[in-house]
């Protein structure tokens, strides 16, 4: 297994839904080995755990993965193997160690997750011969929010998923881009939806009403608390969000908007609140994770997903599990498997803003979404992803197509 991040080191979905679907794959009976490009504790019992290079997490954070426009500038042989502060490099060590790690020790099968391991997946399957599965989490075109995107990346996720023996995609939506994007067959790609595990929040967790005070005060006043959960990149569909939270505080005053995470617009949202004079009604977390990432669902009683381009989208399942009703782009694979949902267009921010004020106006409304998806996403499981993957792995080996 090639990924990049896993918890509590990870800075989105991406590391939760390698997580949780190696234990399920772990449960199911599979011996996995996972390598990561930093080294840390993990606090994981049911794989091994690699380490391919020696940089802290922190250090990992800085290289910029999910902003390749701007850090993706050199082929991986132009790389310096040596130079772990520049993301290439970061790269170029990845593969060494992988090279090295199938040379002792033949996999059954590769299974690399996104672009980030694509080069290691492909140059692992090149010295073993194993079949080689590419799980698309995003594909470049969702993160640039447009039709360009990094030209390299775009190479080497084509590379990967032409030299791949199976895709895996998240999500029809991801599916669609692949086929139209990269010309690839369809009886090459499955999807499998990402799921969530209920059981991991049983963890003891309290929701403190200390670490959002001032919006509890508010709550008690009567107004409806609207949060997003996200990376702060031109891939959520921010500027739109902070747009459509000035149109619907026009037309309802008791809101209030949370928008928790970090990323490069964050000083282009916080003056765009401040020139629609909303600067009063929007709050911004900065980056957050752990007791106070949970805390931003609890306090929280719509959640809005407006992303420009999002595959999957665990966050809505995660705001789902923490009692809130549900707005989503349609551009947004979670809707694949939820109904009780508000769905709208991203660009359509009057829609969004209509959308917000009819459900912080009507309780009743409010009510029957959050109960009715509540019985939506608890039927979803990651063990059915772990057996949808391993029947995957099954029919490679057996010869036998999608």
């Amino acid at each position: 297994m090639l990924g990049w991040e896993l918890p509590p080191h990870n800075s989105g979905g991406l590391g939760v839904a390698c997580y949780h679907m190696s234990k399920a794959l772990a449960l199911a009976g599979a011996k996995i080995d996972f390598v990561v490009p930093y080294s840390a504790e993990h606090d994981i019992d049911f794989m091994t755990i690699h380490s391919a290079t020696k940089l802290t997490p922190l250090e990992r954070y800085g290289l910029g993965a999910y902003d390749s426009k701007t850090v993706i500038n050199k082929a991986l042989s132009a790389a310096d193997i040596n130079n772990l502060k520049d993301m290439r490099g970061v790269q170029k060590r990845y593969v060494r160690y992988v090279e090295r790690w199938v040379k002792k020790h033949r996999p059954d099968a590769i299974h690399a997750h996104d672009w980030l391991t694509m080069e290691a997946g492909m140059r692992a399957k090149e010295l073993t011969d194993a079949p080689l599965i590419v799980h698309v989490h995003a594909t470049e075109f969702d993160r640039s929010g447009t039709e360009n995107g990094n030209p390299l990346v775009h190479e080497i996720e084509y590379q990967g998923l032409m030299m791949a023996d199976r895709i895996i995609a998240v999500s029809n939506i991801t599916k669609s881009i692949i086929m139209q994007k990269y010309n690839i067959p369809e009886s090459k790609i499955e999807v499998v939806h990402n799921a969530i595990d209920v059981a991991s929040f049983n963890d003891g967790y309290v929701y403190d009403h200390r670490t959002y005070r001032y919006l509890e005060a508010l709550k008690l006043e009567g107004f409806t608390i609207v949060t997003t959960i996200t990376r702060f990149t031109i891939q959520k569909g921010l500027p739109q969000f902070i747009r459509a939270a000035a149109r619907a505080s026009e037309k309802y005053d008791k809101l209030a908007f949370l928008l928790a995470g970090d990323g490069e617009q964050r000083d282009e949202l916080i003056e765009l609140a401040a020139d629609l004079g909303i600067s009063d009604k929007v709050f911004f977390t900065g980056f957050v994770r752990g007791k106070q990432w949970r805390d931003a669902y609890s306090v929280s009683d719509i959640f809005v997903m407006s992303s420009v381009s999002e595959p999957f989208g665990l966050t809505a399942l995660e705001a789902a599990h923490h009692d809130n009703a549900l707005i989503i782009t349609r551009q947004s694979g979670v809707g694949e498997v939820l109904n009780s949902i508000f769905r709208y267009d991203f660009w359509d921010v009057d829609v969004l803003a209509d959308q917000i004020v009819g459900i912080a106006t009507s309780d009743a409304l409010k009510n029957e979404l959050k109960n009715n998806v509540l019985h939506e996403y608890i039927k979803i499981s990651w063990r059915d992803v772990a057996d949808k993957c391993l029947k995957i792995y099954e029919s490679i080996k057996s010869g036998v197509t999608a």
